[in-house]
């Protein structure tokens, strides 16, 4: 079955004392929902994008290290879940209640394997 990262992001400013506590019984009963459906394998969030670094291969065939995330942006990725889920349709549905219990705007990618998990040990 398919997997899906399903992410939400935060503005640049995102101030942490700003979550409420309803909000975040919510974020815990979309994952206890999520759980109990058998569609989330993991979820957690991430550090500020303030704190990221880059990686980026150099024409001399060195790795640059940069501060910060990899791309200009006002906003960051704040946390995400890795789902299983039929099709995309079905992550979206997912998707569709992350962004209420958490307020943001988000992003669906179907995961790809290369070579699939089952094929990996051939």
């Amino acid at each position: 079955m398919p997997q899906y990262l399903v992410c939400n992001y935060l503005p640049d400013n995102f101030d942490p004392s700003a979550v409420t506590e309803a909000m975040m019984q919510e974020i815990h009963a979309l994952n206890r929902e999520m759980i109990a459906a058998g569609v989330r394998k993991f979820a957690c969030g991430i550090s500020p994008a303030a704190k990221a670094k880059t990686v980026r291969k150099q024409s001399n065939g060195k790795v640059l290290i940069t501060d910060g995330p990899y791309t200009e942006t006002k906003e960051h990725m704040g946390g995400f879940w890795i789902l299983e889920a039929a099709n995309m349709n079905e992550a979206l549905a997912w998707a569709k209640k992350a962004a209420i219990a958490c307020d943001v705007a988000g992003e669906v990618r179907e995961l790809l394997f290369f070579p699939a998990p089952e094929e990996a040990t051939k």
